[in-house]
């Protein structure tokens, strides 16, 4: 590809994104939603002044793509934002943000209280998991701010040929391949080997105590799955590769997975000293983070390889947050 195709490619796609982002947000929440956050963005530079604050990610596309969207949307108010991206997995980020190495960082609200809280029981709504999730980062010092519209859980994803082999319709169907899920080779990444959202809720909730388990890194699991490295996949619900290829999800009918509507994490002092035009300013992105929205967001920078900064800005832009 020559320079001044690839540039057209990067614009036009670009104009792309933002004109389907726009469009998506017209619309309420999507199921399994469990909040809208309200309110407009503020006016003028109400950050001007206000001390810096440190926004981290975790290490996938679409936490790149939310660190981009708060940073800059509050960089356009004025406020002097740094930003720490590809910090890992939950257990990671959050040792960053109780040691202070960040201030924020956007989080799924079942992560909150199935991984970072360890909690035994199992919240049963979007509304449960927020307020548990909630009620045990202020006991931290931290808070949450409010949920976006949009989840993103993981699934069980596998080839129709399996499926159609097998039978399989929900998570439950894996007992009968093999033995006790035996020919079931599980593609997922390390992390969750040992967490009850992935490998140990499988095994206890499910029976599937033989599930063959390979640590993939995050990405890699869609390859695995085509090639016949493994037959099952964990897979993130708003992942562009699902919009391109075919896949059967399997119904997890005993909520392993939990409710992930997306919520950023703060410290409480920050953000008493920011003021309250930096909870709105994050609020009014939030609000316009739906499923199809973060569908079409992710799809822009896995598929069509276009930066996370870019695509960021740009649908920030056409929103009215810049």
């Amino acid at each position: 590809m020559t320079r001044s195709s690839f540039n057209r490619t990067l614009v036009g796609g670009l104009v792309t994104i933002a004109a389907l982002a726009l469009a998506s947000c017209g619309g309420g929440s999507s199921s399994g939603s469990n909040s809208s956050a309200g309110g407009g963005s503020p006016t003028g530079l109400p950050g001007k002044g206000k001390p810096a604050i440190t926004i981290g990610d975790k290490n996938f596309t679409e936490e790149f793509i939310l660190g981009q969207l708060y940073a800059q949307a509050l960089k356009a108010k004025g406020y002097t934002v740094h930003v720490k991206s590809n910090i890992g997995s939950s257990e990671i980020i959050d040792k960053a943000l109780t040691s202070g190495q960040i201030d924020m960082y956007p989080e799924y609200t079942g992560e909150i209280v199935l991984t970072l809280a360890n909690s035994k029981s199992r919240p049963t709504s979007a509304q449960q998991t927020y307020q548990e999730a909630k009620q045990f980062e202020e006991s931290r010092g931290f808070t949450l701010l409010q949920p976006t519209p949009f989840y993103d859980t993981n699934e069980m994803a596998v080839l129709p040929k399996f499926a159609n082999q097998w039978h399989l319709k929900t998570i439950d169907d894996l007992i009968h391949v093999g033995d006790h899920g035996s020919k079931v080779v599980y593609g997922d990444t390390p992390e969750n080997k040992s967490r009850y959202a992935g490998l140990v809720g499988l095994q206890k909730a499910y029976g599937l105590t033989k599930v063959q388990f390979k640590s993939l890194a995050i990405g890699l699991q869609y390859q695995a799955l085509k090639q016949g490295a493994i037959n099952m996949a964990d897979v993130f619900s708003t992942d562009a590769q699902l919009q391109r290829v075919k896949f059967t999800i399997l119904k997890d009918t005993k909520h392993i997975f939990g409710f992930q509507n997306l919520a950023p994490v703060i410290d409480q002092k920050v953000l008493k000293a920011e003021g309250p035009a930096f909870a709105q300013t994050i609020d009014a992105v939030s609000a316009k983070l739906t499923v199809p929205v973060m569908q079409k967001l992710n799809a822009a920078v896995d598929i069509n390889k276009l930066d996370a900064a870019d695509v960021a800005g740009k649908f920030l832009q056409a929103n009215g947050l810049t």
